[in-house]
């Protein structure tokens, strides 16, 4: 019996010890990674209430710099913000605990909206495309979504098409050997959707489930580079029915309300599905989450929580919003 795919991962239908020590010890890493975020949110909010014993103008101001200090973004603190102000005023909000779960309750909400449904992999080769702007952590995702994928039982192929920056294609090899992928590359200046040709070639010929193509990082206002990830595009959707199937956007958590702003400009240009927040670990700006989930309706498919090969996880809201209170 096949098994069904939540977030791109596999999960056998029945569940087992093994399924629920892994979903616990995926808590767990995303717990330690919001740690300054966890501290940035809560640290105020328990102190406001330690020393007042209403929500007044004050209180109000300081809970809406604790939301905006953790990047939860401009519109959900607003919301947030007037929804504690009207409960209040009618004195259904008295103690530290009925905000937090008023906030709970608004972020969980915003997180588990109509666009947050799992990705189902149907189409064999699966085939997902890597965007990003240098630097955010594309190549160590790639390594980290291929071990993952081979993990859950799937065979795996990688399509070097960032032919342009200078070790790119080097660095991919050295994340697809700590896979255990193959690499399907070209020699530097190649144009990029020849190599995505021979990836899916290869892919169809060995029956691969999945194939990730790695892109050269480019920004939004450069037009031959956008251009050029639309005829990557077109080359596989001639070679797999419904590819790419999957456009990730891979940004740094540490780039708070930039990343918004990315966001949003390659969505305009990429048709981007889903959002990949590397570097969690390392912000206190974790609730970038949030605002991405709320302004742009982008899901969030996975988190990155740590260094290690395996730091990559399924996101999921309920757990991360868990993991900001508890």
């Amino acid at each position: 019996m096949r098994p069904y795919v939540e977030s791109c991962m596999i999960l056998p239908f029945t569940k087992d010890k093994a399924v629920e020590d892994k979903k616990s010890g995926f808590f767990s890493k995303l717990r330690a990674a919001v740690t300054k975020t966890r501290d940035v949110l809560n640290t105020p909010i328990e102190s406001i209430f330690t020393f007042k014993k209403e929500i007044d103008k004050s209180t109000l101001e300081e809970l809406e710099m604790a939301l905006i200090g953790a990047d939860i973004g401009p519109a959900t603190t607003a919301h947030i913000v007037e929804k504690i102000r009207d409960q209040a005023s009618r004195q259904q909000l008295t103690e530290v605990g009925q905000v937090k779960a008023l906030i709970r309750n608004e972020l969980l909400a915003i997180l588990q909206g109509e666009n947050s449904r799992p990705v189902v992999m149907q189409q064999k080769p699966h085939v997902i495309i890597i965007v990003g702007v240098n630097g955010v952590g594309k190549t160590t995702t790639i390594g980290k979504l291929a071990n993952k994928f081979k993990n859950d039982g799937l065979s795996v192929k990688v399509c070097a098409a960032d032919t342009f920056r200078a070790a790119a294609i080097e660095q991919l090899e050295i994340w697809g050997q700590r896979a255990g992928v193959e690499i399907i590359r070209q020699k530097h200046g190649t144009d990029p959707s020849a190599v995505v040709f021979d990836a899916l070639q290869s892919a169809r010929a060995a029956q691969s489930d999945v194939v990730i193509v790695d892109t050269a990082g480019r920004l939004h206002t450069k037009h031959n580079l956008m251009s050029e990830l639309e005829k990557m595009k077109r080359v596989a959707s001639r070679e797999v029915p419904g590819a790419p199937h999957e456009v990730l956007l891979i940004i740094d958590a540490v780039t708070g309300q930039n990343g918004v702003q990315q966001a949003r400009e390659f969505t305009k240009a990429a048709a981007v599905t889903g959002i990949v927040l590397t570097k969690l670990d390392g912000t206190a700006k974790g609730g970038v989450v949030v605002a991405i989930a709320k302004e742009l309706n982008i899901p969030i498919q996975y988190v990155g929580v740590g260094e290690k090969i395996d730091d990559l996880i399924p996101f999921n809201a309920e757990e991360f919003v868990d993991s900001l209170f508890d």
